[in-house]
């Protein structure tokens, strides 16, 4: 007995240990590297791990472990933040990312404890026991993890980056099967990615069981069923181009770097490398002008206390300042620009709004909008009484803290269109980017994506993709140092800027779809549909064995 229970304890210690090594293999599926197969294999191997577990706490730890790994990895890019601010240590960048990591880990371990309960509770015995039907603790974990990756997006303010069926998006030219997206939104795919791990799973049960022919036969299948697969993944998308009524753009990437940014001395060079690159081609032409987040450092609203408007490098005065873009923009031309705006409380600025500002090629303010969704730690200090005092700071310079605005809105320009305004990464709040009592004809995303190295910025074009796939809208984002791009209403990226390149791009914006499935009826859908399969998970488990 003694030796059956060491054995028993080293197994366990080795699933434990899987379970790390298969939660950093999952996040190689996300940009930069997309190598989808092994999210696919990592996923399945977890649902082994969970369908072994002697019990709940093991479950809760094992998935637990899996999305410490696989956040941590994925998430890397966390840590570049620290590089560019003087506030905290930069060595405080490595335990961010660890301390980010363990919190959202509790999503799927969460969705792994939950499943393995429902499946005891239903089949009368544990997962891993061999009365239980093989097959159906698969399909019981896919409503768990499409509702813990729900709960992920709103919980605590919500922190949506990286659904897994974001790892089943195609390159550049491609959609995947996330093309599936308009129909069911991300964790829809992210519940088919789940049921493709389940079924994965189940085929390497069956090839360990099976003998001679019948294991040929498997194998055979297995490998056309990747082919096909990969044939789907990477299959180019094809776009008719509406012509009539198509809008004119230019969109502006400077390849301001991050440290370049909040230096005083540097204001007026960075906003003469954006002026440059979008005067017009043709005088008088019309067109809309996108500039990133962070685009000017003027204040450019009335109103503010005189020796505000002094701090900045090119006018006193916000409507010298509007004046000045007018002309480099041209008369027919409206500008979308991402800008800061100030809370005024009894003559002193007391808070400020992360915005975008519509200016017409006469200075003349058209519109705005203001950021709904704020960083933690990033635009905001959480509990600042308490933080501030021991030395943690906000990682975007200055002493105010942001306050957000009300939410998606649409601001109609007339001939040039109506515009959507998502701010960085709001963009990756499935269901959350439109009015839909005012759709947009396209969604502007201005971005400062310089803070997140080199696996940041390319994980967030796939959300910023995606929002076009569900919402049936072309995106354009226009950011600071890259990747800048035009996505058309398919999440087709027709161009772009790659990092550290400046430059800009002009061309007609894509045309919209009509509302897709998913924009009229949002992530009641996926959470639909993971109820449905969570019934008949329940009908499977309760049938008697034979």
């Amino acid at each position: 007995m003694p030796e059956l229970r060491k054995l028993t304890a080293r197994i366990a210690a080795s699933h434990l240990h899987l379970a790390v090594w298969l939660g950093a293999l999952s996040a190689l599926g996300f940009e930069p590297l997309s190598a989808w197969p092994l999210t696919l294999i990592a996923l399945s191997g977890l649902i082994e791990l969970v369908a072994r577990a002697r019990n709940i706490k093991r479950a809760f730890l094992i998935g637990w472990l899996f999305g410490l790994a696989h956040f941590a990895v994925s998430h890397n890019w966390v840590a570049t933040a620290f590089t560019y601010q003087a506030e905290m240590p930069v060595w405080l960048g490595a335990i961010a990312v660890v301390l980010l990591a363990a919190y959202l880990a509790l999503f799927p371990a969460l969705a792994t404890a939950g499943a393995w309960l429902f499946a005891m509770r239903m089949g009368g015995h544990a997962p891993h026991d061999a009365r239980q039907p093989v097959p159906l603790f698969g399909l019981a974990i896919i409503p768990f993890w499409v509702i813990s990756e729900w709960l992920r997006a709103w919980v605590l303010t919500g922190y949506a980056w990286n659904p897994v069926g974001t790892a089943l998006l195609g390159p550049y030219d491609a959609q995947g099967l996330a093309a599936l997206a308009r129909w069911i939104g991300i964790y829809g795919v992210s519940g088919l990615t789940l049921a493709i791990a389940a079924l994965l799973r189940r085929l390497v049960r069956l090839m360990m069981v099976t003998h001679g022919h019948q294991r040929f036969a498997l194998g055979i299948g297995a490998l056309t069923a990747l082919a096909l697969l990969a044939a789907i993944m990477t299959a180019p998308a094809t776009y008719l181009t509406r012509i009539e009524g198509a809008r004119p753009f230019t969109l502006v990437q400077p390849d301001l770097r991050q440290e370049m940014l909040d230096r005083p001395a540097l204001y007026e060079r960075n906003f003469q490398e954006l002026a440059k690159r979008t005067l017009p081609e043709n005088p008088g032409e019309r067109r809309m002008v996108f500039w990133p987040e962070s685009g000017v450092a003027d204040y450019l609203r009335e109103g503010y206390p005189h020796y505000l408007y002094r701090m900045n490098t090119y006018a006193a005065d916000p409507a010298v300042a509007r004046a000045r873009i007018g002309r480099i923009i041209g008369s027919q031309s409206v500008l979308l620009t991402g800008a800061v705006d100030l809370v005024i409380k009894d003559g002193d600025d007391v808070a400020a709004r992360n915005s975008v500002t519509a200016i017409d090629g006469r200075g003349h303010i058209l519109a705005g909008y203001s950021k709904a969704h704020l960083v933690p730690f990033g635009e905001y200090l959480p509990l600042r009484p308490a933080l501030e005092p021991i030395g943690l700071s906000r990682l975007v310079a200055g002493s105010l803290d942001f306050w957000p605005g009300l939410g998606p809105r649409t601001l109609d320009f007339g001939p040039w269109g109506k515009a959507g305004v998502q701010i960085c990464y709001e963009i990756v709040f499935s269901g959350e980017v439109v009015d839909p009592r005012n759709r947009p004809d396209f969604i502007f995303n201005p971005s400062n994506d310089g803070w997140f190295g080199g696996w940041g910025p390319p994980q967030h074009l796939d959300q910023a993709r995606l929002r076009a796939i569900e919402e049936g809208l072309p995106v354009l984002r226009a950011t600071t140092t890259g990747i800048s791009a035009v996505i058309d209403a398919n999440g087709i990226v027709r161009q772009h800027l790659p990092r550290h390149t400046a430059g800009r791009l002009d061309g007609h914006i894509p045309p919209p779809h009509e509302p897709t499935l998913f924009s009229r009826f949002g992530n009641a859908i996926p959470l639909g549909i993971a109820a449905l399969v969570l019934v008949l998970s329940a009908v499977a488990l309760r049938r008697p064995k034979g």
